[in-house]
């Protein structure tokens, strides 16, 4: 089992309440696209972290409290960025359109 679930990912075995958890799924209508990159950038911009879609156009990053932004890259489609806020003890869920 992959552990997506229709509406999102599983948080099997994820600890949220020690966790400040993003994820989503980047869409193109009502696609799912595979094979993007998420990248996950600080306040200031940094690079913290990247990585790919799923099969289903599902990612997942543990982070921070505080403001981030999701850059998403994906083929035929400009970078879209979009403003996130984490907090531990929560899931910040984001749907990301290209």
């Amino acid at each position: 089992m992959c552990g997506a679930t229709e509406g999102g990912l599983s948080l099997e075995g994820v600890n949220v309440a020690k966790e400040a958890v993003i994820q989503g799924q980047v869409l193109r209508g009502d696609e799912p696209v595979p094979n993007a990159y998420v990248r996950l950038l600080d306040k200031s911009g940094e690079f913290t972290a990247e990585v790919p879609t799923s099969a289903t156009g599902h990612f997942r990053f543990f982070a921070g409290d505080g403001e981030w932004t999701l850059r998403t890259l994906a083929p035929k489609a400009d970078p879209v960025d979009t403003r996130v806020v984490a907090a531990v003890g929560s899931v910040a869920e984001v749907q990301v359109a290209i």
